[in-house]
């Protein structure tokens, strides 16, 4: 579970600039952890560091951390501005510098390995021109590699940029003294491109096509990391561009089109057909049908007339609606699931926690290792050539690029897949958490059922018919607004009867004059008082309904009970395949609500839950997930109302249904924005797969690495190919990661 800021404490966002490896980022994170009372994490991927820091801590003093370790940081604007646009519109495209960089080098580095590769292009002279073409690419072409492992030697450290540039810069280095103190200068110099060992005279050869190869190779993975992470980080920034950019504004009777920055709590504003919803409200006027799919991921449209509420970036679908807004800005729920999804993406899984350690002093390992495989070959009476190259390969090697992208690239996916999918991810710890978890329990008021009392049944006396009954008692509930009343008169189809003498007597019913007959509605006691008692017949289905958790209320007139009214809290039509879903994850159902044993066993027999912990206060919820904690059960918690949140809280996974109250969704692991349970299995299903995702990235990025230490310093590797391996590595970390994308939720949607 993710613990909550305390009031002592800031959380202070920065975006870092000229990170380029996972261990940067390490470096960053260790030293804004030195400061007192700060608790920071870097993430590679999204490029920002996540900090806590005592309450009053200036953003300057983080920002001049992370520049006093040679990196630039600032201040993100707030989701949903600007911040990803240029001022002419276009989007930014970090990977553009880099997609040049890459084209001239590969232009240069194709003939330069060519040549090497193929005795017979080997002409006289051959290895000048390479030299040629190949000192741009060393010199400009690897020059962020250069840069970066200088502002690192500057601050005493060392990245994967250092092991990059000094295998770079050795392979050329020793080029030149070849060409220019050795023998390989002279004309009808060949020598073929080897992927073993084998004694050679050092000064005859060169080096060029593994420089310029090795420059290449890892700008190539560099730009398609930069491209992926983009693609990664796609669905938050679609999520972003979702609001509206202007609305209609209603002032005075005028309609005047305004900036959507200019809108305010109370505003109203007109929405045409086609149009996007500009914020969050409720309809003043007109009825239509809102498409919230991209949203909640639910593909029907949802009827709204006066009196709803609705959500900002919905379409309007059907006719013209006049909404007032009810938050604005960085209140509404858009704005409120971009943060949920961006702090999800700031977090850290604890094997990630573990590979960045592994990261932080990989590199001093390796260059000592490069060091080490030099001083043994020479040792052992190899040429320099071939001592070289085993030193070279380990350096290039090595870099563990895949690590740092192994768990950031599967959350962005995965939390960005789970955002257009109306699933919110707050972090990889819950991700962990679904591994576990072998039982859910589920609230039954608005999370299992609708939360809003509907008429179930009718039983009319012989003397009354159901319509007529239905129409006279919803004529006396109009005039009351108790939520029985308000189900009584939203089943009425006749045209309701004006009411008079209307009284209602706390605790019991209410009582009326309707069309000349004096009614009265309630409980039994009531009609009793007035010299009504229900006939055995309708006693019966009375009991009966009161024996199913249900709430019967009487109804009588002109001195006689006429009938008996059903309502209950209708469970929702999607609760029992939900359950059927959770059952086949292997998750054990238990119903938990305040409500009455008998009703609790109702609802719980439709939907198909054998456990049921009913009468439990709201402040004993939390109790009740703990008491199933100490059985030894994992347990994911279910719930959408206030009374729930403590229980969220408290839960291994909380898991908030986006139609609740805001506590429960700040409170849970994961948040489903439409409401839908069965999206509860879908959540589940995403968490997994994206768990099982970081966990085969970091198996095979360090696999990886572990694997192909020994074959480079046993000089068995090419620096050429090691460059290539080392760069798909990343790729291949990143596109497993992309996978995420391809999820689907169940069928029956």
């Amino acid at each position: 579970m993710g613990t909550d800021t305390r009031p002592s404490e800031t959380v202070v966002d920065l975006a870092i600039e000229g990170m380029t490896c996972a261990s940067c980022a390490n470096r960053i994170e260790r030293k804004l952890n030195k400061l007192d009372g700060v608790s920071a994490s870097v993430n590679f991927a999204t490029e920002k560091a996540h900090v806590t820091a005592p309450a009053g801590t200036d953003a300057a003093v983080l920002i001049d951390t992370v520049e006093q370790a040679g990196y630039a940081a600032h201040v993100p604007a707030a989701p949903g501005g600007d911040e990803l646009h240029e001022p002419d519109g276009r989007t930014h495209e970090p990977a553009d510098a880099l997609r040049r960089r890459l084209l001239v080098s590969t232009a240069l580095t194709v003939p330069v390995i060519a040549v090497a590769m193929i005795p017979a292009l080997q002409f006289d002279y051959w290895q000048w021109l390479s030299l040629t073409l190949a000192a741009p690419v060393v010199v400009w072409g690897a020059l962020p590699f250069h840069r970066a492992a200088w502002t690192n030697l500057q601050h005493g450290a060392a990245t994967m940029d250092t092991l990059v540039s000094i295998g770079v810069l050795a392979a050329f280095g020793w080029s030149v003294y070849a060409l220019f103190w050795g023998a390989a200068g002279v004309t009808g110099m060949t020598h073929p491109f080897t992927f073993t060992v084998e004694r050679m005279d050092g000064t005859s050869a060169i080096y060029l096509e593994a420089a310029a190869g090795v420059t290449t190779f890892i700008l190539a993975g560099r730009y398609f990391e930069a491209k992926s992470k983009r693609r990664a980080g796609a669905a938050l920034r679609a999520l972003l561009e979702l609001g509206a950019r202007d609305a209609t504004v209603l002032r005075d009777g005028i309609e005047t089109l305004v900036p959507i920055g200019d809108l305010t709590v109370g505003d109203e504003f007109v929405v045409r057909p086609g149009e996007k919803i500009a914020t969050d409200g409720v309809v003043v006027s007109g009825q239509s049908a809102v498409d919230a799919s991209m949203l909640t991921g639910e593909a029907v449209p949802v009827e709204v007339r006066t009196g709803d509420p609705v959500t900002g970036a919905t379409v309007n679908a059907g006719g013209r609606l006049v909404v007032r807004a009810t938050r604005v800005g960085a209140d509404t729920q858009l704005a409120q699931m971009s943060r949920l999804v961006e702090d999800a993406q700031a977090g850290k899984a604890e094997a990630q926690r573990l590979a960045d350690r592994i990261s932080g002093v990989f590199v001093p390992i390796v260059i000592a290792i490069a060091v080490g495989s030099l001083g043994f070959w020479l040792g052992a009476g190899q040429a320099a050539s071939m001592a070289l190259t085993a030193a070279v390969s380990v350096l290039i090697i090595a870099c563990p690029c895949a690590l740092g992208l192994a768990t950031p690239t599967a959350l962005l996916v995965g939390t960005g897949r789970g955002a257009q999918l109306g699933i919110l991810i707050k972090g990889p710890e819950a991700l962990e958490h679904t591994r576990s978890v072998d039982t859910v329990v589920l609230d039954k008021t608005g999370t299992v059922t609708t939360g809003v009392m509907t008429l179930q049944a009718v039983h009319a006396a012989a003397d009354a018919s159901s319509d007529e009954l239905l129409a006279v008692a919803a004529a006396l509930e109009a005039a009351s607004e108790h939520p029985i009343a308000r189900a009584v008169v939203r089943s009425a189809t006749a045209p309701l009867s004006g009411v008079d003498d209307f009284v209602a007597v706390p605790g019991l019913g209410v009582r009326g004059t309707v069309d000349g007959r004096a009614v009265t509605v309630g409980r039994p006691r009531l009609l009793d008082d007035d010299a009504m008692p229900l006939p055995a017949g309708l006693r019966a289905a009375f009991d009966e309904a009161q024996h199913r958790g249900q709430t019967p209320i009487a109804v009588g007139w002109d001195g006689a009970a006429r009938g008996v009214l059903v309502v209950s809290d209708e469970v929702k039509a999607t609760s029992r395949e939900a359950i059927s879903r959770l059952r086949d994850l292997g998750l054990r159902p238990v119903m938990l609500t305040g409500d009455n044993e008998p009703a609790a066993r109702f609802v719980a027999a439709q939907v198909g839950i054998d456990e049921v912990i009913a009468g439990v206060l709201p402040a004993q919820k939390a109790e009740a997930v703990r008491a199933l904690q100490a059985q030894g059960n994992a347990v994911a918690m279910v719930g959408d109302g206030v009374n729930d949140a403590a229980a969220l809280a408290t839960a291994d996974l909380g898991i908030a249904l986006g139609t609740g109250t805001d506590a429960a969704i700040e409170a849970a692991d994961l948040t489903l924005v439409s409401g839908d349970l069965r999206t509860a299995a879908d959540a589940i299903r995403l968490s997994r797969r994206t768990l099982r995702t970081i966990k085969a990235n970091l198996f095979w990025a360090f696999a990886y690495n572990v694997a192909a230490l020994p074959l480079a310093a046993a000089g068995l590797l090419n620096p050429m190919l090691a460059g290539a391996a080392m760069a798909l590595s990343s790729v291949f970390v990143v596109s497993n990661s992309l996978r995420l994308r391809s999820f689907r939720p169940q069928k029956g949607y």
